[in-house]
């Protein structure tokens, strides 16, 4: 744990957040500046700081993000209308807190990106 992490200090319960899931690796919860009607974020347990940071090794960790996130939108009615996942690495990426996480977003039609 990163002690000046808030997404570690969430999963360590330190601070309170409303959780909508958690496992052993995984813990998802309600983002406290909502950008659309859900607006979830799905954090590893383990401090990770960025995308960047990513070995080999968490490829499977990877996989289950995004597996959980597949879940969530399903949970949340978002699977037949259409969702965004997002990952944000590194300052100009627009990166705010040092913990990997993955961003799922629906509930209504979001304007295109710009990729």
């Amino acid at each position: 744990m990163a002690v000046d992490c808030p997404f570690c200090r969430i999963i360590s319960k330190e601070i309170a957040a409303e959780i909508v899931y958690e496992d052993e690796e995984i813990v998802s919860f309600k983002d406290v500046n909502p950008m659309a009607p859900v607006h979830l974020l799905i954090v590893p347990r383990r401090h990770i700081s960025s995308l960047a940071d990513l070995k080999a090794e968490d490829t499977m960790l990877m996989g289950r993000l995004l597996s959980v996130a597949n879940d969530l939108a399903r949970a949340f009615n978002l699977d037949k209308t259409g969702y965004r996942v997002v990952i944000n690495c590194g300052q100009e990426g627009g990166q705010l807190v040092y913990h990997l996480h993955l961003h799922l977003l629906g509930g209504k039609a979001l304007s295109p990106s710009i990729a």
